[in-house]
């Protein structure tokens, strides 16, 4: 069974700026969704796992074996896209994906089946031989991941792979990561819960680069179950409501700004109780971590 082992992972890049602090996440076959706000350490996180940065201190392990030290079996295993994924415009999405299969050792004629497997599977075959410098953001999204999945990897890491792409291209790659997971590791990054929510049985949530919490959405749910409410307040009021409390989401109605907070104990006479959703969770978490 394929493992792969981040253990007690700190980066602290020049002039003291620490993006990772201590983390540990052991991954086995599945899709483990690594959930944060900007800026929380999870980019560091995720180019350590795919051996493009050591770590000032910790363990990264393949298969129980040192992937910081001897990288190349995690590499030749490995298939990345990372948040800023670069192309070369004047060529196709034939002949960029051809020069990435080439790259990565994959034989030619196994390289042009492939190819023609992932254009359909990500919608891209009729714009395939139209250079990339003439793609949108979304359609260099689905090269990107179509790059990863060339050498048929063992561990998938994603870093905001929904970046530019709209809700139904966003529904067909989760589908599509949730189908590989069942024979391999994928590590999917966002900071958008949605993501996640409806393919990850495993979830974690980070931020000042420390792990704050993992486990399954159920888990997650109970954890703030009890604590999720709603209120009706006036315009002036949402300010100090917010200075207040963890603010999952707000409407305004012709009534009022209908308020969706956080709060162990009933905040404000007629808030009603509410069930809680993952984003609750997640903020929960989030607020708990020190980050507001």
């Amino acid at each position: 069974m394929t493992t792969l082992e981040l253990l007690g992972v700190s980066k602290v890049y020049r002039g003291g700026k620490q993006a990772v602090d201590g983390l540990t996440l052991r991954m086995g076959p599945g899709l483990l969704g690594l959930l944060g706000p900007n800026g929380a350490g999870k980019s560091s996180l995720m180019r350590i796992a795919a051996t493009l940065t050591r770590p000032t201190a910790g363990q990264l392990r393949y298969d129980g074996e040192d992937a910081v030290r001897r990288p190349g079996p995690l590499r030749a295993a490995l298939g990345y896209l990372p948040q800023d994924f670069g192309v070369y415009p004047n060529l196709t999405a034939r002949e960029f994906l051809a020069y990435l299969a080439a790259a990565k050792g994959v034989p030619a004629g196994r390289a042009r089946t492939r190819i023609g497997e992932l254009l359909e599977l990500l919608n891209l075959t009729e714009a395939a031989r139209r250079p990339l410098g003439a793609y949108s953001g979304g359609m260099l999204r689905r090269v990107g991941i179509a790059q990863a999945l060339l050498a048929d990897p063992k561990v998938i890491i994603v870093d905001e792979p929904t970046a530019g792409l709209d809700p139904e291209e966003r529904a067909r790659l989760r589908n599509l990561l949730a189908e590989l997971a069942m024979e391999r590791v994928v590590l999917l990054s966002t900071h958008i819960v949605s993501d996640i929510e409806s393919v990850a049985g495993d979830i974690a949530v980070v931020a000042g680069g420390r792990l704050l919490r993992r486990g399954t959405p159920e888990e997650l749910l109970a954890a703030v179950a009890g604590q999720v409410w709603e209120v009706l307040v006036g315009t002036q009021e949402v300010a100090e409501v917010q200075a207040r409390h963890v603010v999952s989401r707000m409407v305004r109605t012709p009534e009022g700004v209908r308020v969706r907070l956080l709060s162990p104990f009933r905040p404000y006479e007629g808030a009603v109780q509410r069930m809680p959703d993952l984003e609750d969770a997640y903020l929960a978490t989030v607020g708990a971590g020190g980050v507001r």
